[in-house]
């Protein structure tokens, strides 16, 4: 018998092509299995959000009564997981042209509204979604939210969401009012969220429920039926319910010192919770460390400004250039308790000859001048950055950008272990910055009153002790001298606690940090509690805005007489919406881009024959830059 089709389906007696099977019920799995057996491409085409068909809302089948769901389960799971077949949920078939072998379809794929491949089915979405309507898929016999899953073992497990299109109401408003999204929030109690959903596309939900000539309510549906919903009406309603709240909760009030990320993220915390928060910063700007101790081209002044004003935004008093000095000052002020968020402003130098030169700079001041438009003339200028930290690149790299001639850092710590980040090194190479690893220095010489170098030694090893002293091995006869005009200390840093005097019943450990029960943030004295740098030292952004929560959720226990000791989440406490869930992984190009996005100066190349003298005097146990030091004092 001769083949009627040949050439599109069998070449070389194998088969090709691909094949759609329209409908996902229990014949069209078993049919799309089969074809993709074969070795055919099969678009298995559905229109509900989920395959498995009539068969899938059935309790038992006729005539044997076996579980629907046993006989169907295997099926839904080889569709799914099958190479050669491709499962289009939501798609309706419009058009099929050609003839047998070389069809050619048209389909519509309906929104779902939900990205499948990142839903993880834990169905949060439907406690939350206010829109209640039929269930179709058991026969209207009961409710489901707008938003859903088919049925538990739907394929795709993902959730979708069902929309009628644009509601009557909605198009008849001017300002596109989403009517029914409020209204079925005030039909759930939840008069907040249906203030959130008006003032998304009105910000004057008072004002319109009161005079609004509600063109909405002349299109409403209900028309149809008796009379409309009184839409307007329930938008005053709102606005009344919401404004009547007071925008304070609780009658207590906190004192927060510093707006640096640990101080403005507590102040958010407690504010939220309903505390009059006031935030105390000796500087004229705020932000802390982040606006004064991170150059402009890692981290742009309109950018901290605009999420700051985001937190004061929530009510929050922020008191610029008001600085501290004792801490019963702030109890007579009327202030129920106190958190100390300082951050670490004060650097540090180290104690050899030559420190206290006018051209020897300290790298917080440093950095803070620069921010504040009050940076140091550097150009042409030699500047050796001492220190390895991210700070030390920081100053370094800031040094480039205000025209230094040469700039060149030198640290106690190997190549290897430097603390800076492996990419601040690489790009701080690119621009031509030396460094100068396994250094030790004794002093600073200067000749008539200018520096002309520091005296360095060889480290052979070096280590912290538990107590945070410093034991350190350096080579015998190995003194040379770094040459510089500039030297800038970037050593280290703490917090300022000038404001704490001995008898403030505040403890301050050895390490000049503030002495907190590590549970409770509390200090020794009752109502002050401290976090962020004032207690661990220098730390990054995310570990200050993660004792902050803990300290104003303490802070919170204590205020309510709670018991702080008791272990409990904190964001069941406080209701300050941080339960976000990142991606652990970054795609590369995402990557590089923030990358590049961080450097907003053009970075100052040096010619090659220069960095390979870098190169070469930063290898251990390199020979000296300078041989002969100049005549001692």
């Amino acid at each position: 018998m001769k083949d009627d089709f040949p050439s599109p389906l069998h070449r070389n007696g194998k088969p090709v092509g691909a094949v759609m099977v329209v409908g996902g019920g229990i014949a069209g799995m078993q049919a799309s299995l089969d074809l993709a057996d074969a070795g055919f491409k099969v678009y298995l085409v559905e229109k509900e959000t989920a395959i498995g068909g009539h068969m899938a809302a059935l309790d038992k089948t006729f005539p044997t009564n076996d579980c629907a769901m046993c006989t169907i389960s295997p099926r839904l799971a080889a569709t799914a997981g099958h190479r050669n077949i491709e499962v289009m949920t939501n798609t309706e078939l419009l058009k099929l042209d050609g003839e047998a072998g070389q069809f050619t379809a048209t389909v519509r794929r309906n929104p779902r509204f939900i990205d499948a491949l990142k839903c993880t089915a834990c169905g949060d979405c439907t406690s939350v979604c206010p829109i209640i309507v039929t269930d179709k898929f058991n026969g209207e016999l009961n409710q489901r939210k707008a938003v859903y899953k088919l049925y538990p073992q739907a394929v795709p497990n993902a959730f979708a969401i069902e929309k009628k299109g644009v509601a009557p109401c909605r198009d008849a408003c001017p300002a596109g009012q989403r009517a029914q999204g409020y209204i079925a929030h005030i039909r759930a109690g939840n008069y907040t969220e249906a203030m959130r959903v008006i003032k998304e596309d009105n910000p004057f939900p008072g004002i319109c429920g009161r005079i609004c000539n509600h063109r909405c309510e002349t299109a409403c549906n209900r028309n149809l039926v008796d009379e409309p919903i009184s839409i307007a009406a329930l938008k005053r309603f709102v606005a009344d319910q919401v404004y009547a709240q007071p925008e304070r909760k609780l009658e207590e009030r906190v004192a927060v010192i510093g707006s640096g990320p640990c101080g403005l993220t507590a102040a958010k915390d407690l504010v939220q919770a309903g505390y009059g928060v006031t935030i105390f910063e000796a500087l004229p700007v705020a932000g802390g460390m982040l606006r004064v101790g991170v150059p402009e081209y890692r981290l742009p002044t309109w950018i901290i400004n605009r999420e700051i004003q985001e937190i004061l935004d929530l009510g929050v008093e922020l008191r610029l250039n008001t600085p501290v000095e004792n801490l019963d000052d702030l109890f007579a002020q009327g202030f129920a308790a106190a958190l100390i968020a300082v951050g670490a402003h004060e650097g540090r130098k180290l104690p050899i000859p030559g420190a206290d030169h006018p051209d020897v700079l300290v790298n917080t001041h440093f950095l803070r001048d620069v921010r504040m438009g009050k940076a140091p003339d550097l150009t042409g200028r030699h500047v050796l950055v001492l220190g390895g930290g991210n700070v030390a690149m920081d100053c370094a790299r800031t040094a480039v950008r205000l025209g230094a001639k040469q700039v060149d850092m030198a640290f106690l710590e190997n190549r290897a272990t430097m603390p800076a980040l492996v990419e601040e090194v690489a790009e701080a190479e690119e621009e031509g910055i030396c460094i100068f690893p396994a250094r030790s220095f004794t002093r600073i010489f200067s000749n008539d009153g200018r520096i002309s170098g520091v005296e360095a030694v060889n480290v052979s090893s070096m280590r912290f002790e538990s107590d945070g002293s410093l034991s350190l091995e350096t080579q015998p006869d190995s003194e040379h001298t770094l040459p510089c005009d500039t030297v800038i200390f970037a050593i280290g840093q703490r917090a300022g606690l000038a404001f704490i005097p001995e008898d403030g019943g505040v403890g301050i450990t050895r390490q000049r940090t503030v002495a907190v029960n590590p549970n409770t943030f509390a200090t020794s004295r009752a109502g002050v509690f401290a976090a962020g740098d004032a207690t661990t030292g220098t730390a990054f952004v995310v570990d200050a805005v993660a004792s902050a929560h803990k300290a104003a959720d303490n802070i919170h226990k204590f205020l309510r007489g709670e018991n702080m000791e008791l272990r409990e989440h904190a964001a069941a406490r406080l209701p300050s919406n941080r339960a976000y869930a990142w991606p652990r992984w970054m795609p590369p190009h995402a990557a590089s881009r923030l990358k590049r996005s961080a450097v907003a100066t053009p970075k100052k190349r040096r010619a090659p024959r220069r960095r390979a003298a870098c190169n070469a005097a930063s290898a251990p146990n390199a020979s000296p830059v300078i041989t002969s030091a100049p005549p001692k004092p």
